[in-house]
């Protein structure tokens, strides 16, 4: 049986918060389990926020923005840019460095430290969720699993879901290639992208206003190792880019 947990009591964090030694101080964990941290949390404790009052927009960014968006967002939303792949007038739906394909490179403005400040993702959100592992182990003792969540749109679907954007201590993708279904089928491209389930599991115990960060998984099946780069599609294989 699956439990979801919610770690509540957390505070706001702040640059600097040892998220890992956090939560093994606000909730019991063991063995196996999963810990999931929203990107939020994790870019707040590594500073990785933004004033808007701090950022000079650029020409590029003044006409994306137009009269409906503020350009000083676009700008933070173009420098975290690799490639835009598409847009809409301010809408952005952009590449970042890390492969990831989301709408306006992960900057956000939803639950940042305090008005006018903008969120941006961590600069690498598999040696985040590694060092909240290393954290966890040296507060409990417990070897757990960590991923680092964050809400992205979907192609051809309304509506957001948690998907891993960083990993520690799991394999991201089950992969079912060469076995067989009760039919004696043998797949031949199944892979399950079990961290994304995770993080999307996770999400519906967390809510996005409710002021909880990070959610205990306790009895999923989880083995091996792995970073959340293997979720990304390579680009020869991308039909939609």
């Amino acid at each position: 049986m699956i439990s979801i947990l919610p770690v509540y009591g957390l505070p706001e964090i702040a640059a600097g918060d040892e998220l890992g030694a956090m939560i093994s101080a606000a909730i019991q964990v063991v063995d196996g389990d999963v810990v999931v941290v929203a990107q939020k949390a994790v870019s707040k404790a590594e500073g990785r926020v933004l004033r808007l009052a701090e950022i000079e927009p650029s020409d590029e960014a003044r006409r994306r923005a137009g009269d409906s968006s503020d350009p000083r967002k676009l700008e933070a939303i173009l420098r975290e840019t690799k490639r835009v792949v598409r847009s809409r007038n301010a809408l952005v739906i952009a590449e970042t460095r890390h492969g990831f394909v989301c709408a306006s490179a992960g900057v956000d403005q939803s639950n940042a430290p305090e008005a006018g400040m903008l969120v941006l993702l961590p600069l690498d959100a598999d040696a985040s969720a590694r060092r909240i592992r290393d954290e966890i182990r040296e507060r409990s003792g417990a070897d757990v699993a960590v991923v680092v969540s964050d809400s992205f749109g979907r192609p051809f679907r309304r509506g957001t879901t948690d998907v891993a954007i960083g990993v520690a201590g799991l394999a991201p993708l089950l992969d079912l290639r060469g076995s067989a279904d009760r039919a004696g089928y043998v797949l031949s491209s199944s892979q399950v992208a079990l961290a994304d389930e995770l993080a999307g599991a996770a999400d519906l115990a967390r809510g996005k206003a409710d002021g909880v960060p990070a959610v205990v998984i306790r009895g999923a099946a989880i083995s091996g190792d792995g970073s959340a780069a293997e979720l990304v599609i390579p680009a020869e294989r991308d039909l939609f880019r």
